[in-house]
């Protein structure tokens, strides 16, 4: 088995920037291209009707600009991440950036499959109990779910020991 393609999903965590140091020196060592994903996940805005000036009466469900700003904001953020990461990991790598919007382990496995991925990279965030039954773990549910490989990189919180 030849792992030359692998995809590194990435957020604002430390846990991530620590899955993300650990995928890109693997991809060194195996001479792999990277691709590196960070999802948009949706967030459910408040719709506010704004006013037909012609007869007086709120249109429901109509765009808010705030909800549009809030989009524009996300996707600056993503954009900034990926070039972020991309300059600390991955000088001399091929490398390619993905932003994708919706849940995150179905859009993971999304662009793992669109990048041919032979190899998913992801960083846990040690959630257990109820936090996990809550918020669910990405990273099981991709593990679970994916056609390839899943390298799950834990990171120890210092208060843990």
């Amino acid at each position: 088995m030849e792992i030359n393609r692998i995809l590194i999903g990435v957020d604002e965590s430390k846990y991530s920037d620590h899955a993300a140091a650990y995928g890109f020196g693997l991809a060194r060592k195996l001479g792999a291209a990277v691709a590196i994903v960070n999802i948009i996940e949706p967030v459910i805005a408040p719709v506010s009707p704004m006013t037909d000036t012609t007869f007086g009466l709120p249109f429901e469900g109509t765009a808010d600009v705030t909800a549009l700003d809030m989009v524009s904001a996300q996707n600056q953020s993503a954009d900034s991440l990926l070039n972020r990461i991309t300059q600390k990991y991955g000088e001399g790598i091929e490398v390619t950036q993905y932003t994708d919007h919706g849940a995150a382990a179905d859009a993971i496995i999304s662009c793992a499959a669109q990048f041919n991925a032979g190899l998913i990279i992801l960083g846990t965030h040690h959630r257990s109990g109820f936090d996990r039954l809550f918020m669910g773990s990405v990273a099981e549910d991709v593990v679970r779910n994916a056609d390839v490989p899943v390298l799950v990189v834990p990171l120890k919180d210092e208060k843990e020991d």
